[in-house]
């Protein structure tokens, strides 16, 4: 939960005075005396508590505290109750200014205190607040009293490292939500209950899609079959496009000597990020962070011309990257993933009209997978490598690739790579949630370090422009984004199991199989549910497992060589022929359309 930025000189500002049309100042600024507010109650519970810090975050607010004991479920009842205790008293936020000296007197027996105060520049002013008998170090700014923090619940207990570093004290974090009206809070824990059903680690369980095994290690994703059978089926999908785009596939190794990143500066500048190093006859190798360099070789074994640009090598290529325990997440945050990196290697002119056909792509995957999108330009960095000429034309080079397909984009001042600006794309999940999504970047610096060059037209060696191009991204975190954004419903095209076949009793099992290989033999993937349960149990489970089609088969289907069809949402199509069946399904597959009775 990303924290809201508040600039330090509202802390200045009468709070009083609320800037016009400014909901996430105000939204901030409410959720930051919640904060407070929170605070203060757990002070009246545990008076010995020490505390950490306290900001506003997207949809919420957490505080962290070091306390004598673990808090419990019980507690946080306790802790609303107090806090709703002290706002009803509508106890006001009072600023003040002290000095250094005084700050440091008056938090003297909080350590989290004095050391956020001793990093304060010198000569900076520090000031705390007030509200009923809670002091705090703060630089504001807070609503007037605490009856204008509006409804409010606590959420849940974590732990969180002191400053993010695990080799710090552990800290116990509670988070809640606040907002304007009650209607704004009962919407939102809406939106909360209906993203914890689509919990893609829960789904991935019921639907028996992936683990993760202490075993074999955190981060890192066992595919289960059908898990499996998605990935391979978006993979194909992916791989049949950009081969129709004039894409070149290749793959790189999972290793690589030392001596090519130097070469990149990934040991120089991504080394935290690298695992520890193999040594094979007295050369360190280590498991590759990205796929870049070994695309660069590839174009590198030979000599180009203008003529051969644009070149597009496209990989599914496993990559790992170290991540703290504390920040995997299922599918989402991993240690090994497989990405669909690509780089173009194009002539500076040629790159406006190649971003232009990722961007395509972008569009088309967005509406065969359902989602929509938001772009974002990120520009030059404060710290960047190439000259501003440069950079300029390469930022102009992607804007007009927006422009000219239409797109609708924000700009991210100084969000690019110091190596070049990029383009990020955002998936929009059914919820309304962003998803990291395809990314654009154009690169100044990995051309320069491996010299990679074409023969131009006037015959000398020019530096090629080089696009590095992620669509899908990572599978793991693409395929755990797709179940949460489907429910686990996947459309027909990528269902891992598209129709079960369902026998009454045990005297049309036989038909059964018979239906199966057929549907089997027009290339739908097909099971048999032949357990001893009662009918309406098996299509009970069928709807838990997502699958889309069901055909029940009982005596009367077997006398007319038929079947009677139920989609997942209940939906009774009635009984129908074999040929009728796939005659009806197949184009909804073939047109890979998001609903089960539409191609």
């Amino acid at each position: 939960m990303p924290e809201i930025a508040i600039a330090e000189e509202i802390a200045e500002m009468d709070i009083a005075v609320e800037p016009e049309d400014d909901r996430a100042y105000a939204l901030a600024r409410m959720r930051h005396s919640c904060a407070h507010l929170m605070a203060e109650a757990v002070q009246e519970l545990f008076p010995d508590a020490k505390f950490a810090i306290g900001p506003a975050i997207e949809n919420g607010f957490y505080y962290d505290f070091d306390l004598p004991r673990p808090l419990t479920p019980d507690d946080l009842a306790e802790i609303e109750s107090r806090m709703r205790a002290n706002q009803a008293k509508a106890e006001r936020f009072e600023r003040a200014e002290i000095s250094r000296d005084e700050a440091l007197a008056t938090f003297g027996d909080n350590p989290y205190k004095i050391e956020l105060i001793e990093g304060f520049p010198a000569g900076e002013t520090i000031s705390t607040y007030r509200q009923g008998h809670f002091l705090d170090l703060c630089r504001g700014p807070h609503v007037a009293t605490t009856a204008e923090i509006g409804p409010f619940t606590l959420q849940s207990i974590a732990g969180a490292y002191w400053r993010g570093d695990e080799k710090r004290p552990m800290l116990q974090r509670v988070y809640g939500t606040a907002w304007p009206t009650q209607e704004e809070l009962d919407a939102h824990l809406h939106r909360l209950e209906e993203a914890q059903r689509r919990d893609h680690r829960r789904l991935g369980r019921d639907l028996d899609l992936f683990s993760v095994s202490d075993e074999i290690g955190p981060g890192l994703i066992l595919w289960h079959p059908k898990g499996a059978m998605v990935r391979y089926l978006v993979e194909q999908f992916e791989q049949k496009e950009q081969l129709a785009r004039g894409y070149d596939l290749v793959y790189t190794p999972h290793i690589a000597s030392e001596k090519i990143y130097k070469t990149s500066g990934h040991l120089e500048t991504y080394r935290e990020n690298m695992y520890a190093p193999m040594s094979i006859e007295e050369v360190d190798y280590y498991l590759k962070p990205m796929n870049c360099p070994g695309h660069i070789m590839i174009f590198k074994s030979q000599v180009h011309s203008y003529r051969d640009l644009p070149i597009r090598l496209a990989e599914l290529g496993t990559v790992y990257r170290y991540e703290r325990s504390g920040t995997l997440h299922g599918m989402l945050r991993v240690r090994g993933f497989t990405q669909d990196d690509s780089h173009i290697f194009c002539t500076p002119d040629q790159v406006g009209d190649e971003v232009a056909g990722v961007i395509e792509l972008v569009e088309f995957f967005a509406a065969v997978f359902g989602y929509e999108f938001k772009s974002y330009l990120a520009t030059r960095p404060a710290k960047a490598i190439g000259d501003q000429d440069v950079w300029d034309r390469a930022t102009e080079a992607l804007r007009q690739a927006m422009v000219s397909r239409g797109i609708a984009y924000e700009v991210d001042e100084g969000g690019g790579a110091f190596y070049g600006p990029k383009i990020d794309v955002k998936w929009v999940d059914a919820l309304g949630r962003e998803w990291t999504g395809p990314t654009i970047q154009v690169d100044f610096n990995l051309p320069e370090r491996f010299d990679v060059n074409y023969v131009a037209e006037d015959g000398e060696r020019h530096r090629v422009a080089m696009i590095h191009r992620t669509l899908l991204g990572s599978m793991e975190r693409f395929v755990g984004g797709l179940v949460e954004h489907y429910a686990g419903a996947f459309p027909a095209w990528l269902a891992p199991v598209q129709a079960v076949v369902i026998p009454i009793t045990d005297h049309q099992i036989a038909f059964a199989r018979t239906v199966q290989t057929r549907l089997l033999s027009a290339g739908l993937r097909a099971t048999v549910d032949e357990q001893p349960n009662r009918m309406q149990a098996k299509i009970r489970n069928a709807q838990l497992q997502k699958v889309p089609y069901m055909l029940v088969v009982g005596k009367r289907e077997v006398e007319a060589d038929s079947v009677a069809v139920r989609l997942r949402s209940g939906e009774d199509l009635g009984a129908m022929t074999i040929a009728a069946f796939l005659d009806r399904v197949l184009p909804v597959i073939a047109s890979k359309s998001l609903n089960l009775t539409e191609g």
